[in-house]
């Protein structure tokens, strides 16, 4: 039966069995902390369940234990890194530490980064620049998962992206979408807990819509708004993939392959706000957009109109709490990790007892 366990239990292990990989202590808590945030807010697909693809390319040696990136170039406010196959989350932690840098010094900035990894969920990293004074863009490109528009074959990733931004008192608004009609590893989450898919998402091998998760992820994950989707995500894939200089269309290779070079690129954009407004008037005006859009009558059926990134924090706070729930799938995932690197499961994650003090 599934599991509740704490934030803080599931981080203490995730980041000791990272490290135990040969991953710097660092880098093993970052990578731990940016699947425990996907688990409280909600996107068990960006959580636990990864950590065995992240440290399977690890033990392969597809994925470098210590990030070692070197620079290509630098041309002040625009600055591309080779990231010799290291850890998404650190590479792109590492762009945020330099954009949002270059950005005050610029106004604007644009760090590139090829031969890089997954990075999880691109609003962990976002909502940092944001809380920094900056509005961030960060756009990456990912394995075939859908057909060109009036294709069959995948050729397409899904090429996800966000925009984050200071909201005044109301925080972080941020947007972090894949261009397909659900991120793949929803999908995962979906065989993980043996539920079918709904119908829309994907399509089987033969092209033929399915709600089975297992036929899905064999098949076709359908765009998000038809040829608007393809389009976007084709367009992703120029910025992340083609412009960085790192591997694009078939030649990005998933997290879930334990072998064979991932050459993920991303570009993250920062835009100083000071460079262009008064910090304060924006969060003023930040604020007069939400309060005007969450004023909105709510439709029958629902009670309340968010912003984006809204849900995601409501649902951490309430999970910080309850706790998080492991989907029996991923918690044999977690044992079988437990079992060869010897880093024991914690008591708690096979009780109900949940810590107040999570580190996400």
């Amino acid at each position: 039966m599934p599991r509740t366990v704490s934030a803080a239990d599931l981080f203490e292990f995730a980041s000791t069995a990272t490290e135990a990989h040969g991953v710097p202590a660092s880098e093993a808590c970052l990578l731990a902390d940016t699947l425990v945030t996907a688990e409280l807010w909600g996107h068990a697909s960006h959580g636990m369940l990864r950590l065995p693809w992240y440290l399977d390319r690890i033990r392969s040696g597809a994925t470098a234990a210590a990030a070692a990136p070197v620079v290509m170039s630098d041309n002040g406010a625009v600055m591309v890194l080779d990231g010799r196959d290291g850890l998404g989350q650190v590479l792109t932690s590492m762009a945020v530490e330099e954009g949002v840098e270059r950005a005050r010094r610029h106004g604007i900035s644009a760090v590139a980064i090829r031969n890089s990894g997954h990075f999880g969920t691109a609003a962990y990293f976002t909502r940092r620049a944001a809380e920094q004074g900056c509005v961030a863009i960060l756009a990456t490109n990912a394995s075939p998962a859908m057909a060109p528009w009036g294709g069959k074959e995948k050729r397409v990733g899904t090429n996800p992206w966000s925009i984050a931004a200071p909201g005044g008192r109301y925080g972080t608004v941020v947007m972090d979408i894949a261009n397909t009609a659900v991120a793949r590893g929803k999908i995962y989450h979906a065989k993980e807990q043996g539920k079918p898919i709904p119908e829309g998402w994907a399509a089987d091998a033969d092209g033929v819509p399915t709600t089975d998760p297992r036929r899905a992820i064999e098949g076709l994950i359908l765009p998000m708004a038809g040829h608007k989707g393809y389009a976007i995500s084709f367009m992703f894939d120029v910025l992340a993939g083609v412009l960085t200089g790192s591997a694009f269309g078939s030649d990005v290779v998933g997290p879930y392959q334990p072998t064979g070079r991932s050459g993920v690129g991303h570009l993250l954009i920062c835009i100083n706000i000071r460079a262009m407004a008064d910090p304060a008037e924006f969060e003023q005006r930040m604020e007069a957009l939400v309060e005007e859009t969450k004023s909105t009558p709510a439709a029958a059926g629902t009670q309340e109109v968010f912003v984006p990134g809204e849900p995601e924090i409501r649902t951490a706070e309430r999970l910080r709490t309850e706790g998080i729930t492991v989907a029996d799938d991923t918690w044999t995932s977690l044992t079988h990790i437990a079992e060869s690197t010897g880093v024991p499961l914690p008591a708690a994650l096979s009780t109900s007892s949940i810590s107040q003090e999570p580190h996400a």
